[in-house]
């Protein structure tokens, strides 16, 4: 689906989680692109969101971050400098596609965004030298920070999470 400067596609595995491309225009000096605008998300969104504040990781390369979540939070990810391996997980327990995931490359040459509504985890592996992962955050009431978020093992055997590396930089809350 398209609609004005966004095209808008679900995955293929968990149907809430939404992937935006933002339209590209292009002239002699390079590039210009909206990575969001209130209007246009609330119209095809069913829910309006009220995204508080925008963070930024910048990563070397072989680190993978996460996986972290809460059940409050959307994030719309997508990375603005290098290059991610992005997954997202449905961790909700009621849910048709509890415990499944899938995986998407971002990055910043094809400026693509990944909506992740609450109860879903994500993480992400840094593919390129550097990188620079984006989160907008939308909430009700006060920000869930670290210490109160859902932490899963990037690597945990029940999770079956296909990553492609093998020993990446972890901080300890990831090990």
């Amino acid at each position: 689906m398209s609609y004005k400067d966004f095209n808008i596609e679900r995955s293929n595995v968990l149907s809430d989680v939404l992937i935006i491309t933002p339209s590209m225009h292009w002239d002699l000096r390079g590039n210009i692109y909206s990575s969001y605008n209130v209007d246009y998300y609330n119209d095809f969104l069913t829910k309006k969101l009220d995204f508080k504040h925008d963070k930024f990781a910048q990563n070397k390369h072989n680190v993978l971050r996460g996986l972290h979540g809460d059940h409050k939070t959307w994030k719309l990810v997508s990375c603005v400098w290098g290059e991610i391996y992005e997954v997202v997980m449905d961790m909700r327990k009621e849910s048709q596609t509890y415990k499944k995931w899938d995986a998407f490359d971002l990055s910043a040459e094809e400026y693509r965004q990944v909506l992740i509504p609450p109860g879903y985890v994500n993480g992400y592996y840094v593919k390129s030298e550097n990188a620079v992962f984006h989160y907008k955050l939308a909430y009700d009431g006060e920000y869930i920070d670290a210490g109160e978020q859902m932490t899963f093992r990037w690597d945990d055997p029940d999770l079956g999470i296909i990553w492609p590396c093998k020993n990446p930089i972890l901080q300890a809350r990831d090990k």
